[in-house]
């Protein structure tokens, strides 16, 4: 019989604080935010932020997954995880197993290309063994990212069209259909200048030097480049989101949709890009009924 973790028994006012933002969120109110303890936390890897934590709803399940990836500018410098609790928690208490991905950010060591990107395929390796002993529906699974974490969580579909002469590919994926990018940069070809303005972020972090072997840096990396790949993204911005504007949000939806993908654009009203990830924002309901939908969960409101 499967081994059960405790469930999170998450009454939604737990899983944010008491009081909502009303304004627009600033970095300060995002680096604030918290939630609930994980279930289990389970390492893919030896290094320090080589590790995910499982969020479980009460109930037996199967239970529909939420793999959750944070953003930050690819740095340590701005949060993570932590802050990703306060939405995993709230998801957990609308009956979506969480599945909370920390990852090698640039300036830790092993960091950038590969590792990241390799870190991002062994925590989705681990979700699968892990859901052989938990009651984990994988093929009722959303990709949920922010920032930089929507630029993750978009390549994580990509992978079935990276070369399999690439250090980042894997002959059998965990199939990732459905995506929820959250003021995304996910573009590393076009957008390479928003990077360095938004995040300082040189492309040579993200996407490697180009070889012999290798001579186009964005054939493994960049998720604008990897279509069609089957996806169905829901791209959020913040009407108010400097870091990654609108803008951005809709030219990488006309360039899926152009390339055989579903892609659509939401646009919260008033919403900064820090809204966009906290369950304790007005955005909220808007973000929660994108998620549930990419679940098939519509109608469960």
């Amino acid at each position: 019989m499967p081994r059960r973790l405790p469930t999170l028994v998450l009454p939604l006012t737990l899983a944010m604080s008491t009081t909502l933002h009303a304004a627009p969120m600033a970095l300060a109110d995002y680096l604030a935010l918290s939630g609930p303890a994980p279930a289990v936390t389970l390492h893919y890897g030896a290094a320090p932020s080589q590790y995910a934590e499982l969020f479980l709803p009460p109930g037996k399940g199967p239970f529909p997954v939420a793999v959750l990836v944070h953003g930050g500018c690819w740095t340590k410098a701005f949060g993570g995880i932590t802050q990703l609790r306060n939405m995993a928690g709230a998801l957990a208490a609308r009956g979506i197993a969480v599945w909370n991905v920390e990852y090698r950010r640039v300036d830790e060591a092993g960091g950038g290309y590969p590792g990241t990107y390799q870190d991002m395929n062994a925590a989705l390796d681990l979700l699968a063994r892990t859901a052989r002993d938990h009651p984990l529906d994988l093929d009722r699974l959303v990709a949920v990212g922010h920032s930089a974490g929507g630029q993750l969580v978009q390549w994580l579909a990509a992978r079935p069209r990276i070369p399999a002469t690439s250090p980042l590919y894997q002959a059998h994926p965990v199939p990732v259909r459905q995506v929820v990018s959250l003021g995304g940069l996910a573009d590393l070809r076009r957008e390479a200048a928003l990077l360095k303005t938004s995040c300082e972020r040189d492309i040579v972090e993200l996407a490697g030097t180009p070889s012999a072997a290798r001579p186009d840096v964005f054939a493994d990396t960049n998720a604008g480049d990897l279509m069609p790949n089957g996806s169905r993204t829901i791209l959020i911005t913040g009407e108010l989101d400097t870091i990654s504007p609108p803008r951005v949000a809709h030219d990488f939806a006309a360039r899926a949709r152009a390339a055989g993908d579903a892609a659509e654009v939401v646009i919260l009203p008033g919403a900064s890009h820090y809204d966009e990830v906290a369950a304790t924002s007005g955005a909220w309901p808007r973000v929660l009924r994108a998620i549930e939908a990419a679940l098939g969960m519509a109608d469960n409101r």
